[in-house]
């Protein structure tokens, strides 16, 4: 990880994080004062699946993919974009990341540690609601995707055998 070096960084990227989640100005204060600007490199590794979840990020700018491996398989999980929280379950569980996420491109993100999100909950006890409202999103739209992929193959598979049967 690469700590962007501009003066005024943290403050401008961290703009967007009251608006995401919508907190008073208190706690947004807490947030934006204490958050961490870090900018990644293409192909570096923001976070190993298994290591200890620090806290909450929040992309601000490149691309990201999502990596994990299950019962000794390599899934790719998709992409994290601009505007993305990311880990909202390991942070929330103060668990450890359950993917691996690298940057395909250069890019940027802020990461609120997990003392900063505590405090934050404190002064603002709907926060923990918002971000587990934006996880019950999350896995809804993973769901979805996962179904219209399973459907997707099944399609394509009855057309190939209809087809084959027909000659």
């Amino acid at each position: 990880m690469q700590p962007d070096a501009r003066a005024g960084a943290n403050a401008l990227s961290t703009r967007p994080l009251a608006e995401l989640l919508a907190c008073p100005p208190a706690a947004s204060e807490l947030l934006n004062a204490s958050s961490r600007h870090v900018a990644f490199s293409d192909g570096e590794t923001v976070f190993r699946q298994g290591d200890p979840c620090l806290g909450l990020y929040l992309v601000i700018s490149g691309d990201f993919l999502r990596r994990a491996e299950r019962m000794e398989s390599r899934l790719v999980l998709g992409q994290v974009h601009a505007g993305e929280l990311v880990e909202l379950a390991a942070a929330l569980g103060e668990v450890r990341h359950s993917y691996t996420l690298t940057a395909q491109t250069a890019g940027s993100m802020v990461m609120l540690a997990f003392d900063s999100l505590k405090q934050a909950f404190n002064a603002y006890p709907p926060l923990r609601m918002h971000l587990l409202e934006e996880l019950a999103r999350e896995v809804s739209r993973g769901y979805r995707a996962c179904c219209a992929a399973r459907l997707a193959g099944i399609r394509r598979r009855g057309g190939v055998t209809s087809a084959l049967s027909a000659n």
